[in-house]
C-alpha cells in the first residue's frame, strides 16, 4: 500500500479526532492536511502509520485549539461548534456512542476541559486508544495521561448529556416537531417541548440572532410559531437532517443557499434544547451561504405588507 493509500484509509479517523478536539470542520480539515504533509515529509517509515498520523493530527489540533480559545474569549454571543452533517468515521458496533460524542451538547461540555485533557479523553474514551498510544500522541507519560483522564472524566460526568437510547424515537419526535413548525402550531410545538426547554442562537455578531436565550415551553413555542411561517412565505425551506449525530435540519433560502442549521437535544419524548447555528462563517462547508440580513429584511417587509 502506498503512502497516499495508507493516509486515505485513515483520513476518516483523523478528521473525526480533529473535529472533536476543535469543534470546527474547516480547522479539522486543515489539521488533517497538515498531518499528511508531516507524514509525506518524514524520512523514516513509522512502525505504525495509524499511531504516527493519530499523534500528528492530535498535536496539531491541540496547538490550534490553544490559539482558538483566545479567539473564543472575544466571540460575540454564545459559541457553538460548526455543524457536522455526517461523521466519516464509521464503526457499526459503536455507532450510537460515536454519534453522541459528536453532539453539540457533548462538544460544548468538552469546552470545559483543557486542550490536553480534551485530547486524552477523546483518544481514550471515544476512540479506544491504549494508554501507550495516548501518551505518544500527546507527548506525556502514561501516568500523566491517567491523571489527565481522571480530571477529564470528573468534569464530563458532572454534566454529561443524556439522550434517548432509541434513535428511532428521537427521529419520530423530530418529525412531529418539524411538522408542527411547518404549520406554525403553537399547541403542537408546546406539547413536544420540555417545560424548561431553551433555544439559543450562535450568530457571532454577524447575522440577526436572538438577543438572549429563550427559555420555557410556552415562550419557545410562541416564538417558533411566530417566526417560521413568515420564513416559509418568502420561500425559506428546511430539510430535516442529522446534525452532529442528533435530529436537526438545514434551512435554505429560495435560491437553495444555507441560512442556518438547527440541532435538537431530546430525552424522554421531549425536546430539551434547540441550538441554531447562524454565523455564516460556520456554514460555508454546507454549501453557498445565504444573506441572513436580506432574509430578515424581506420578512419584515412581508409582515408590514400583511398588516
Amino acid at each position: 500500500m502506498s503512502k497516499v493509500e495508507e493516509f486515505e484509509e485513515l483520513r476518516p479517523l483523523l478528521f473525526s479526532i480533529a473535529y472533536r478536539i476543535l469543534g470546527s470542520v474547516s480547522e479539522a480539515e486543515d489539521a488533517v492536511q497538515e498531518s499528511w504533509l508531516r507524514f509525506d515529509g518524514s524520512a523514516t517509515v513509522p512502525t505504525s502509520t495509524k499511531a504516527f498520523l493519530s499523534a500528528a493530527v492530535t498535536r496539531i489540533s491541540i496547538d490550534v485549539l490553544r490559539s482558538a480559545r483566545v479567539r473564543r474569549e472575544a466571540y460575540v454571543g454564545p459559541w457553538f461548534p460548526e455543524p457536522l452533517l455526517s461523521d466519516p468515521y464509521q464503526d457499526p458496533a459503536r455507532a450510537a456512542e460515536l454519534a453522541d460524542s459528536v453532539s453539540m451538547a457533548a462538544l460544548l461540555l468538552l469546552e470545559r476541559l483543557s486542550p490536553l485533557e480534551r485530547a486524552v479523553f477523546l483518544l481514550r474514551e471515544v476512540f479506544g486508544f491504549g494508554y501507550d498510544e495516548v501518551a505518544a500522541a500527546v507527548g506525556r507519560s502514561e501516568a500523566a495521561c491517567r491523571q489527565l483522564l481522571v480530571r477529564a472524566r470528573r468534569h464530563m460526568e458532572a454534566g454529561r448529556p443524556r439522550f434517548d437510547a432509541d434513535r428511532r424515537e428521537r427521529q419520530e419526535l423530530a418529525a412531529r416537531f418539524f411538522d408542527a413548525l411547518r404549520e406554525g402550531d403553537v399547541v403542537g410545538l408546546r406539547d413536544l417541548l420540555a417545560a424548561d426547554v431553551s433555544m439559543v442562537g450562535d450568530g457571532g455578531g454577524k447575522t440577526p440572532q436572538l438577543a438572549r436565550a429563550v427559555v420555557g415551553a410556552e415562550n419557545v413555542a410562541r416564538l417558533l410559531a411566530a417566526v417560521f411561517p413568515w420564513l416559509a412565505r418568502i420561500d425559506v425551506t428546511f430539510e430535516p437532517h442529522l446534525v452532529n449525530g442528533q435530529p436537526g435540519a438545514v434551512f435554505r433560502d429560495r435560491e437553495g443557499k444555507v441560512l442556518q442549521a438547527l440541532a435538537l437535544d431530546a430525552l424522554d419524548g421531549q425536546v430539551l434544547a434547540i441550538r441554531l447555528v447562524l454565523n455564516p462563517d460556520k456554514l460555508g462547508h454546507l454549501g453557498p451561504v445565504a444573506d441572513a440580513w436580506a432574509v430578515h429584511h424581506e420578512v419584515r417587509r412581508a409582515r408590514r405588507a400583511a398588516e
